[in-house]
């Protein structure tokens, strides 16, 4: 199997960065390929502009999914772009590895996602969900938060977690026909113990070796729906 690890902590010896590398040496020691994206060490770009494409399709005015679309079809998308996209191609696995910031994920991720998750190859029209460009490979957010577990679910102070992570799990990732494992929390991070941190680190070691056992997220299905995207069978 072949896995991108994109990472996203600005510092080297984060919590966050410790799960990238506990990730890399499992997934290797399981005879795995993986490639680790480290946006902040590479100081990725992640601002979407006209600068993203070498050729415009309309160069008075920038509509940006179809200008993907145009810089997929002749190859004239921006280098960054480019060589995050074929490691995408090249994937049969994403982990998307972040702290959560204002119940989101940190602007850097959101950039590469917005500029390199592309119209015209990730998604486009009704290529989206079971008939997304992305289908047949799977994904997983591992993520640390600065909240107890208590503070998530119903009733509880923040409210349900998988409400929280649903711009990212399904608009984002089941949206383009990934299949989504269940996530890996790490909670509480900032202010635990450094044993408790290990033992956090040892709950993500097991995680990792036990993907396959881990069935994937529901999201729709599109023969649900009519070619207007409206439910079958409804008013």
């Amino acid at each position: 199997m072949n896995v991108l690890i994109v990472h996203a902590h600005h510092e080297p010896q984060s919590f966050n960065a410790a799960m990238a590398r506990l990730a890399q040496t499992v997934l290797q020691g399981q005879g795995h390929a993986v490639q680790v994206s480290d946006l902040y060490a590479m100081g990725f770009n992640p601002v979407a502009s006209a600068a993203d494409f070498q050729q415009r399709a309309n160069p008075d005015y920038l509509v940006y999914a179809l200008e993907q679309r145009h810089g997929v079809k002749g190859g004239t998308l921006a280098a960054d772009i480019a060589a995050e996209l074929d490691k995408l191609r090249w994937a049969d696995l994403l982990i998307l590895n972040f702290p959560i910031y204002w119940f989101g994920m940190p602007a850097i991720l959101k950039g590469w996602i917005d500029r390199v998750f592309v119209s015209g190859f990730c998604y486009g029209g009704t290529r989206i969900y079971d008939r997304g460009g992305l289908k047949g490979k799977r994904a997983m957010l591992a993520f640390s938060l600065g909240g107890q577990a208590h503070m998530f679910g119903p009733g509880a102070v923040h409210g349900e977690l998988q409400t929280l992570l649903q711009p990212i799990q399904r608009g984002v990732l089941g949206y383009v026909g990934l299949s989504v494992l269940p996530p890996f929390v790490a909670y509480h991070v900032p202010y635990i113990s450094e044993a408790a941190r290990h033992e956090c680190l040892e709950r993500y070691r097991q995680h990792l070796l036990s993907l396959d056992e881990r069935p994937p997220l529901e999201f729709p299905s599109l023969d649900d729906f009519d070619a207007s995207l409206r439910p079958l069978g409804g008013a």
